[in-house]
């Protein structure tokens, strides 16, 4: 699959209420959403045959919108509804989904009151977003050269398209240096995340996560947070300076497409892959898994 394009995959696209072709689900070039980056997106994961906190990813896309200033217009029920559906339609299992929102193309300049929302979804066969083999060796991250915005300057709350250009940038620079992604500070200097994933560390038993007040507190980040306390271990969520990763023992990245990876390096600081970076990669893939599934 690796091989094929994107817009060059099987199966079908739902495309504003509607199932369409996937080589037809098209944008026009002068879509509002392309120049300005007016699209809000979730990223979901399916495990036999369910979309893992669907409907939390589904009322996040909305707020995402409402944040950017527009109304999504499905409702959270309709847009749960039609990735289910997707899902069946394309046959998949085990799958990755993309709901995305976006201005079209009735107006074109800054200002784009008028313009139609646009929801699509596809949803595809997309293995770990990581190198299987090295994914429980530890990544390898390098520090991003670009910094997470100060929330009074960029909508941070919401999953923006806009806001992971310089994530792109970060993770470009980090691969051509031979890493599999980069750590990104915020504003102020403070630890705050991967590209596309959330931090944490480990440091005598305790597991220390950056406070998310200027990125996504992912869903998958909460998630691993409770199961790490369903087993007794300790979570402090706090402000995390870069001098601090000499030491800390582990350290970890969670997301929906990372789900839960080890690192084994960031920059010049080395980390193992200890028994609770371990323990919570196999609790959360056991979470994730359908309840009826596991109880058969």
């Amino acid at each position: 699959m690796a091989s094929v394009p994107f817009d060059q995959l099987e199966g079908e696209i739902w495309y504003n209420g509607e199932f369409v072709p996937w080589k037809d689900a098209k944008v026009h070039v002068l879509s509002h959403g392309l120049h300005y980056a007016s699209a809000v997106f979730e990223g979901e994961r399916a495990y036999g045959g369910e979309i893992f906190k669907l409907t939390e990813h589904t009322e996040r896309l909305h707020a995402s919108g409402e944040i950017l200033g527009f109304k999504i217009p499905y409702s959270v029920g309709e847009i749960d509804q039609a990735c289910n559906e997707l899902l069946a339609r394309q046959g998949f299992e085990d799958a990755y989904v993309r709901p995305i929102a976006w201005r079209g193309s009735e107006m074109m300049g800054v200002s784009a009151q008028n313009n139609r929302i646009n929801l699509a979804i596809a949803i595809w066969q997309w293995p770990s977003y990581f190198d299987p083999e090295q994914r429980m060796k530890g990544i390898r991250l390098d520090m991003a050269e670009y910094r997470r915005p100060d929330p009074m300057t960029a909508p941070s709350r919401s999953k923006a398209a806009g806001l992971y250009m310089i994530c792109t940038l970060s993770k470009h620079r980090a691969e051509a240096r031979g890493y599999a992604d980069a750590l990104m500070l915020d504003w102020r200097g403070r630890v705050a995340e991967a590209t596309g994933a959330n931090v944490f560390f480990v440091q005598d038993g305790k597991i220390h996560t950056p406070t998310p007040d200027c990125f996504l507190d992912g869903i998958t980040r909460r998630t691993v947070i409770g199961l790490a306390r369903k087993r007794g271990y300790e979570v402090i969520e706090r402000a995390i300076m870069p001098e601090e990763l000499e030491g800390f023992e582990q350290c970890f990245l969670t997301g929906t497409a990372a789900e839960v990876t080890p690192v084994s390096e960031i920059g010049p600081y080395t980390f193992t892959v200890g028994e609770i970076a371990r323990n919570l990669v196999n609790d959360y893939m056991a979470e994730v898994q359908p309840k009826k599934a596991a109880a058969e």
